[in-house]
């Protein structure tokens, strides 16, 4: 249609552009078509997407004609490759899973679809999602739109760099360790990780299966707050809750997400183990203040013990059995790129790992610990595991109520990593983890960006231990002036509504 304005289709922020479809003023088709040529445009810019949907062209079709138009009626929206849509593959970046077209939707993409919604690609992943890089043998390398030298974060990386490049207006991902987070805070947009259980994750492929320790959950990646909140009014709704009877018939709470009663927020500027950048602490200090002038009350958080919650709680807990089923995932496989220390580590016999470990001890005390943890358990050290890291939990919360918090305030890792840097730098991922342990809903949003100071400041950077990896952190940061950096917003378990609101409180100072 030369008498479309593509431009003007792509500018409309998401609940604008879903009115507009719901009221007939902008048919499914035109939207439809001027994403998919945006995405197109990105795909080749960035590498971000595995596969085109081709069913998606006869669902617009079929949209006109739709009696009930859902939430997200007409919106086309892009899927992380572990997500299964029918007929496709769902690889984690695998070999052996390509040719294995999924059976049925995942119970997120039915519940997409009955919203209106339009699922038009999927996007590449690093290989077994372990990784907050974007690379695997299949789909090579992701790239960020932003600046191509850098990581789109991962695992959710294809999504992070589709959505940020604007060729996607909603994107779906998941989240174990701050996959949806990074490629968020990396790529300059908004994401959500909700507690483990309040969307569905029926359908949706893990990179370590059956793990209890550390909690995975869904979400989705957009340009603003305002997006995120839509799409969750969509999906909790009673088709998620028949369709999935383990998910709590917990719709969308209006009330608290459009509450403007001012909050009691704590706030941390590091976790003393992975020292943040210069525009990190500036990020958070930046927003602390706008908070304060606006009439919240901002009270100190001290954290204390994260590296025994990162060392005990998530390396050991998610490599409860020495790595074991993770090392069997890539038999046959070649590329073992991000984890070859910890696929090394995985194979190591039990009498090598405790040598490395003490003799390393002295000079790096962070790769003896994870040396340490990547231990076989018996079943009895899992259970009481399991039990510590309830505990951990409800300590946790009793220091937040204590305090008299509704939310956090934290640091996000940023600005973006060069390329190949994730790999090397396991131990970063500090920030984000420590929410996935507690299984807290946490959301990214961008608050500035890098600037000459931030870079000036980074020479004097050393970091807490000062080992090889605070050396290549301080690396892996460098050169990124004019990127986004973000702020991480959290909240209590269940109270994604009130972690969202905190979010679109910051993103509007």
């Amino acid at each position: 249609h030369p008498s479309v304005s593509v431009a003007s289709i792509l500018s409309l922020p998401l609940p604008e552009l879903s009115k507009k479809l719901r009221d007939g003023s902008l048919p499914p088709d035109h939207v439809f078509y001027a994403y998919v040529g945006k995405a197109l445009q990105i795909a080749i810019e960035t590498n971000c997407i595995t596969e085109f949907l081709q069913e998606s062209e006869s669902q617009v079709r079929k949209a006109k004609l739709m009696e009930k138009q859902g939430l997200l009626y007409g919106v086309p929206v892009s899927i992380k490759d572990s997500i299964d849509c029918q007929g496709h593959d769902s690889t984690l970046g695998f070999i052996k899973n390509l040719n294995k077209p999924a059976a049925e939707d995942s119970v997120v993409v039915q519940v997409l679809k009955r919203q209106g919604a339009i699922p038009f690609v999927k996007t590449n992943v690093p290989q077994s999602l372990i990784s907050y890089d974007c690379k695997n043998l299949i789909f090579g390398q992701t790239r960020n739109p932003l600046l191509y030298t850098r990581t789109p974060g991962g695992s959710s990386g294809g999504e992070g760099a589709l959505v940020g490049g604007g060729g996607s207006i909603l994107g779906i991902g998941t989240d174990v360790g701050g996959s949806l987070r990074f490629p968020a805070a990396f790529c300059g947009i908004c994401a959500i990780k909700p507690t483990g259980k309040r969307l569905s994750k029926r359908g949706i492929m893990s990179g370590v299966v059956g793990q209890k320790a550390v909690a995975a959950a869904v979400g989705p990646l957009a340009k603003n707050v305002e997006s995120l909140a839509l799409c969750l009014r969509a999906l909790l709704s009673e088709d998620m809750f028949s369709l999935d009877s383990t998910v709590p018939p917990l719709p969308f709470n209006e009330e608290v997400y459009s509450s403007t009663a001012p909050l009691r927020i704590g706030y941390y500027e590091t976790d003393f183990f992975t020292m943040p950048s210069p525009a990190m602490r500036r990020a958070v200090r930046e927003t602390k203040q706008l908070l304060e002038e606006a009439g919240h009350t901002l009270v100190p958080f001290e954290l204390t013990n994260v590296d025994y919650v990162i060392f005990n709680y998530c390396v050991r807990g998610m490599f409860a059995d020495g790595g074991s089923s993770f090392v069997k995932k890539f038999k046959g496989e070649m590329e073992k790129g991000g984890t070859g220390l910890f696929f090394w580590l995985a194979k190591a016999p039990h009498w090598l790992k405790t040598l490395l470990s003490w003799i390393s001890k002295p000079f790096v005390p962070r790769f003896s610990s994870i040396i340490r943890s990547m231990k076989e358990n018996t079943v009895d050290e899992v259970w009481s595991l399991h039990h510590e890291i309830e505990d951990f939990c409800h300590q946790f919360i009793a220091q937040w109520k204590k305090l008299n918090l509704d939310v956090m305030l934290c640091p996000m890792l940023g600005p973006a990593l060069g390329i190949g840097y994730p790999a090397k730098l396991s131990v970063a991922v500090s920030y984000t983890m420590l929410y996935n342990a507690l299984d807290f809903p946490a959301g990214v949003v961008p608050v500035t960006l890098a600037t000459d100071e931030d870079e000036e400041q980074l020479k004097g950077y050393k970091g807490y231990y000062q080992d090889w990896w605070d050396r290549t952190l301080a690396k892996a940061f460098r050169g990124s002036v004019g990127m986004p950096v973000a702020v991480q917003c959290v909240a209590l378990p269940w109270q994604e509504e009130l972690c969202l609101r905190f979010m679109k409180e910051v993103e509007t100072l």
